[in-house]
């Protein structure tokens, strides 16, 4: 019947309701050209950053077994996990830090302090909207940093324009090839992961080609 119907089964692509396409549009357009055309100028590597969280009870990849049996997978059956704040270049630079139990403007700071000693001249960050991301420490350190860094927000409810979000895809894929039987060993996974794709700078220069992200290699040329 769906083949009747062109239809097919897949997985849907979630979005959320409140994304304002006007501000989406304004930001493709105008501002984040603005940006890019500034680090093409400055000739500085341009970061999007994000946050997430990689949690053992989240099951990803798939597996096989025999027609009409479903496997089953045992696991430890403990929550536990850890969060992590990442920053990807169209060059395919990748930097990552573990940030602890929760983010704050302090940590988002250092990791912002950490990632312009790495750049080496002016640094333009793209983030999303977390409030430790507007707060008034954020602010106050951004203006203290004459030019020399620049956090722009793109818009809100639209982290498909953030390549960022591929590098949580990626570790969730490849976590969900192994058994993780406590925290300790689900950090040295999520790290050698990270490292690994580190090294794999095509891959992750992959993370701009995709249909949401284009528009950033596009406004590069």
């Amino acid at each position: 019947m769906l083949r009747k119907l062109r239809l097919s089964p897949q997985r849907p692509l979630y979005q959320a309701y409140r994304k304002d396409p006007e501000r989406v549009n304004a930001c493709l357009t105008a501002t984040f050209p603005e940006v890019m055309a500034l680090a093409k100028q400055l000739n500085a590597r341009m970061f999007f950053v994000d946050e997430s969280a990689i949690r053992s009870d989240a099951h990803c990849g798939t597996t096989c077994g025999p027609v009409g049996k479903t496997p089953v997978v045992k696991d430890s059956g403990g929550r536990f996990g850890m969060n992590l704040i990442s920053a990807v270049s169209p060059r395919g630079d990748l930097r990552f830090s573990l940030i602890g139990e929760t983010m704050d403007s302090s940590r988002f700071i250092a990791f912002l302090k950490q990632l312009y000693r790495d750049a080496g001249g002016p640094l333009p960050v793209v983030a999303d909207n977390a409030k430790y991301h507007h707060s008034k420490a954020t602010r106050r350190f951004i203006e203290e940093q004459d030019g020399q860094i620049q956090l722009v927000y793109q818009p809100p409810f639209s982290p498909e324009l953030n390549p960022g979000e591929q590098v949580w895809n990626h570790a969730r894929w490849k976590l969900g090839n192994q058994a993780i039987l406590s925290r300790p060993a689900l950090e040295q996974a999520v790290f050698r992961i990270l490292r690994s794709l580190q090294k794999q700078k095509n891959r992750v220069r992959s993370f701009f080609r995709l249909p949401d992200t284009r528009y950033i290699l596009n406004a590069l040329k």
